[in-house]
């Protein structure tokens, strides 16, 4: 890309995020560049009796990503009764629309861009639609700087200890710095370019990724279900697939092969600023512990009476039972306090080892044993009974061991490949972000980079 220069003159913006911007920019606030907005309806607004399986579409937090619209889980209300309650939350392609409500993972403030296909649609309780006066802003525009000082706007505007929440009316106060419409067109259309060719090498290092998965995967399930001696002699299964396994190896349930199970279901523990790490079920991510994903305390007296039902060891397995169904990991420092929506298992030593009873959970056998037992429409989970009756394929301990040790071998080849597959992708996306960012803001003068753009605008 050519070499892009600073603009003449610049002024402060008054944000601190932001800086300066062009002197040219105007700054105004979001209710002035806005023809309509709304808010989603609270209280009894909708029920569950007003949901359908199609009809308008329910905009919700989950769908309000950080520059695009997530139309994955949706949800839809009856025609009918949007019609004649609901109206004035209308949505439609072009408009603004804005997270209200925050937490760790999910900024508040964070915005996209309503795609046609959203059609007909309204917002619900936190979600925010601002249709923009095109005479004076373009949405894609808005919504991309809007985006690139999210977070400071969370901590600024917002309110709330555990969750933070913007009010519409000072959602409306937000400012925007604003070119002409027709540079903002070129801008626009610069980054649609641009941002595009990044796009294709994130896609180029994340289908390698993909592939690099694919074959972590197969290594798993043909040692996990077939064993590492291409030469040893087969039975049928009795299972649906694999159809055979090696002679001498045991098919049995889970129970048979852990001698405890800890389920820490029931009250949902009180989160501390520090004291002993808990374990929650979003932090358990690619068959490990990560606890910046999360972080959470309680103290060290709920720690005491929470873990009488089994306090974990060094080695245990960690797997997540709902929301999300089937992620695991080990045990690696028993000063922890797993939560909510997991079963801790202690092994039985005499029958199988605790990191092959780790990878039968990481192979695609384990985890088609889980989910084929799972039961819940939205979000799947798996009772205890059901779990306990889920099958392992066990083979002797030592060689158990062997397959352990064959696992390791090869899945070490493939962590220099994944960890610079995965720093090429954070460094394109960081190169996205700053572009967008510098753009946006007026810290590059793209206008001689679109001159087709500018004469047609």
């Amino acid at each position: 890309m050519t070499s892009i220069g600073p603009y003449p003159a610049y002024k402060d913006s008054g944000m601190e995020w932001m800086g300066q911007v062009p002197s040219g920019w105007a700054i105004l606030p979001l209710g002035r560049i806005t023809r309509s907005k709304c808010d989603g309806p609270f209280g009894s607004g909708l029920k569950s009796e007003h949901y359908t399986d199609q009809g308008v579409r329910v905009v919700r937090l989950q769908n309000i990503r950080s520059g695009y619209f997530d139309d994955a889980d949706a949800a839809f209300i009856n025609e009918e009764y949007y019609r004649t309650s609901l109206a004035g939350h209308d949505v439609q392609a072009g408009d603004l629309l804005i997270a209200g409500l925050g937490d760790e993972r999910n900024t508040v403030g964070r915005c996209c861009v309503a795609p046609p296909e959203v059609e007909p649609a309204i917002v619900k309780a936190d979600c925010f639609r601002f249709r923009i006066d095109l005479r004076r802003a373009l949405p894609k525009f808005v919504a991309a700087q809007l985006t690139a000082g999210s977070a400071f706007d969370a901590g600024r505007m917002s309110s709330g200890s555990t969750r933070s929440r913007i009010p519409l009316s000072v959602m409306a106060t937000r400012p925007v710095a604003l070119p002409p419409p027709t540079e903002q067109r070129v801008i626009v259309e610069f980054l649609v370019r641009e941002t595009s060719k990044i796009d294709a090498l994130v896609a180029e290092q994340e289908r390698l990724m993909a592939l690099l998965k694919e074959k972590q995967a197969s290594i798993l399930y043909q040692s996990l279900t077939a064993g590492i001696d291409a030469n040893v002699s087969a039975r049928p299964s009795d299972l649906t697939h694999p159809d055979k396994i090696p002679a001498h190896w045991e098919a049995l349930p889970l129970t048979r092969v852990v001698r405890q199970f800890v389920d820490y279901r029931g009250a949902t523990p009180t989160k501390v600023e520090s004291g002993v790490p808990l374990v929650t079920a979003t932090q358990i991510k690619e068959g490990r512990i990560d606890h910046s994903l999360d972080p959470a305390f309680i103290t060290e007296v709920e720690y005491a009476s929470r873990m009488t039902r089994g306090f974990p060891e060094v080695g245990d397995v960690l797997l997540t039972t709902e929301a999300p169904l089937g992620e695991v990991a080990q045990i690696g420092d028993s000063s922890v306090a797993p939560g909510q929506r997991m079963i801790l298992m202690k092994v039985e030593p005499s029958k199988i080892r605790s990191e092959y009873l780790y990878l039968h959970f990481r192979s695609s056998f384990g985890q088609k044993e889980l989910w084929t037992r799972a039961s819940g429409s939205t979000a799947s989970g798996i009772r205890s009974d059901r779990l306990r009756a889920s099958v392992v394929l066990v083979p002797p301990l030592k060689e158990q061991d062997r397959i352990i040790e064959f696992i390791r071998d090869e899945m070490a080849q493939f962590l220099g490949v994944d960890a610079e597959v995965r720093k090429q992708i954070a460094i394109l996306k960081e190169r996205r972000a700053a572009l967008i960012f510098a753009a946006v803001t007026g810290k590059i003068d793209v206008r001689k980079l679109a001159p087709v753009v500018q004469a047609a605008a």
